[in-house]
């Protein structure tokens, strides 16, 4: 009952999804009401089922702010689910990460979304590289990577042999596979909408389950990097860095690096967007030096002065400029 008024307490009042219950209903259910909702979760737990009616979606598209609005990419998709499945499934979410969380499955360097983390912890620590690197006299190139619709286009079988790999067994990962099958979606214009479309890869958006999901799916990148190259993560935002006397041994490291994470995500079907990911080269004098050149396939990484990193923290949790200045 505890887990069950906890995840209540902790939600967002957003808009129900298709049931049309919300969660100011569910937070004013009596004691009695809250035993039989916790016996219907309890049974979709143990008897491994799961609601047809929770796997649909309504999906509301959204202008994004100064876009052309005759550009369908100009709309960023709203999902809303049932509130009843994100309640069971904020409460599966905390023993999901309790398990990964005591067996390590999860890379330290990866901060997006863990309790006692944040945004700020990937700053700080390219901030040190960057100051001892100046200590040093030497060279920092860190290449900031841009997954393409990286929820949408995960491999739902990749996350299930994750589970696998990291030795999760019984009802939770049945559960997630039922939360990940046949999921369909409707698109809500005004008081118009449209016939339901299937979803066939990719987590479902809007869920903090599929957070951790892609987090366990995508973590394992790292393992690609040699021990010159450090890394960091939050969520989806990558960021990989070498330091170094030697401009070209450093291009030739970053560039291995580069070539081993578009080898994991072909295997894994993710897709790096070359024109949005960026360079940035940290040098006390970068006018004498010239900048790296490191490729995406055939197109070449540009090499830009600051970028704002992690690209999806939000300013509350450290939205920062970083800049690659020229010391006298």
């Amino acid at each position: 009952m505890f887990e069950l008024k906890r995840a209540l307490s902790s939600a967002h009042n957003t808009s129900p999804g298709p049931d049309g219950i919300s969660y100011e209903l569910l937070r004013h259910l009596n004691e009695d009401s809250l035993v039989s909702l916790l016996y219907l979760f309890n049974r979709i737990w143990r008897e491994q089922v799961y609601p047809t009616q929770w796997q649909e979606a309504i999906v509301i598209p959204t202008l994004k702010p100064g876009k052309d609005p005759k550009n369908p990419l100009s709309y960023r998709p709203i999902a809303l689910t049932s509130c009843l499945c994100k309640t069971l499934e904020r409460m599966v979410n905390a023993r999901f990460v309790f398990q990964l969380e005591k067996h390590r499955c999860i890379p330290l360097f990866q901060s997006g979304f863990r309790k006692g983390r944040s945004t700020l912890d990937n700053i700080i620590m390219l901030e040190n590289k960057v100051r001892n690197a100046f200590v040093r006299r030497n060279h920092l190139v860190s290449i900031f990577f841009d997954i393409e619709k990286a929820y949408d286009r995960t491999w739902r079988y990749g996350i299930l042999r994750t589970l696998f790999n990291f030795g999760l067994r019984g009802n939770l990962p049945i559960f997630i596979q039922n939360f990940l099958n046949v999921r369909t979606f409707k698109v809500r214009l005004g008081d118009t909408l449209s016939a339901s479309f299937l979803q066939t890869e990719g987590v479902p958006q809007g869920s903090i389950l599929s957070v951790t999901l892609f987090i366990c799916h995508i973590s394992p990148i790292l393992n690609v990097l040699s021990p010159s190259i450090q890394a960091s993560f939050y969520v989806d935002d990558l960021q990989i860095s070498c330091e170094g006397s030697d401009m070209r041994m450093i291009e030739r490291q970053l560039q291995i690096a580069v070539n081993n994470i578009l080898k994991w995500c072909d295997t894994n079907g993710h897709s790096i967007s070359a024109s949005k990911s960026c360079c940035v080269h940290f040098c006390r004098k970068r006018g004498i030096h010239p900048d790296p050149e490191i490729r995406i396939r055939d197109v070449q990484i540009p090499v830009v002065p600051d970028v704002r990193f992690p690209l999806g923290g939000s300013p509350p949790l450290g939205e920062c400029g970083f800049h690659a200045p020229e010391v006298p």
